[in-house]
């Protein structure tokens, strides 16, 4: 499922910025409320706006879908709100690029409990690469908002689910990317999820 750091994002972006006073970092609001401005849509499952979220719902395809970022992100600490309304299959890639409904990039996990949800998984080459303790399985609310917290400086990669931290992950080749901000939706249909408060500070 935008605010801008400089007047030509806030342009591009249709975002509006936040005033965190002399020195502070200034977000950006992804997501506007209103409508996908600022985002590009790869395949044919819904993105769609409602009641000033974003959802996202499997189409007839039932296929691989993204929605990214048109501005790229390096360095950031991104918070997102989630509720998982159906199978929550889904998850926020970062430093990613799509080509068609191929995604290169690192995944964030959202998924349904037990499916280890804050994880970073690797599309189309290492797989995961570091999933949270089983221990904290019960830190996801199906069904609930939830807040997912994602990290990102140099080679250095943290996630935080409800506050409670689920990973932490040094890795030189995520280090060394760069890239979109980027929601999927799974494939297999019967998928639906909202997205709210997509709060981004450029580090």
């Amino acid at each position: 499922m935008c605010l801008a750091i400089l007047v030509s994002l806030a342009g591009s972006m249709g975002c509006t910025s936040s005033n965190s006073g002399p020195g502070d970092d200034e977000v950006v609001h992804l997501f506007n409320g209103q409508d996908l401005s600022g985002w590009t849509v790869f395949g044919t499952e819904k993105w769609y706006v409602e009641d000033g979220e974003l959802v996202c719902e499997s189409g007839p395809d039932q296929q691989y879908g993204y929605l990214g970022t048109d501005e790229t992100f390096k360095d950031f600490d991104l918070s997102v709100d989630f509720l998982q309304e159906a199978d929550g299959n889904s998850g926020v890639f970062f430093r990613s690029s799509v080509d068609g409904t191929r995604i290169s990039g690192w995944q964030a996990e959202v998924a349904p409990p037990g499916n280890s949800t804050g994880g970073i998984y690797e599309s189309y080459g290492r797989g995961w690469l570091i999933t949270p303790d089983s221990t904290l399985d019960d830190v996801l609310r199906m069904g609930e908002w939830n807040t997912m917290r994602i990290r990102a400086v140099g080679d250095e990669v943290t996630t935080w689910l409800n506050g409670v931290q689920m990973i932490h992950l040094n890795d030189d080749t995520i280090g060394a990317a760069d890239g979109s901000i980027v929601l999927q939706i799974h494939d297999g249909g019967g998928i639906k999820v909202r997205w709210k408060n997509l709060l981004l500070t450029e580090l």
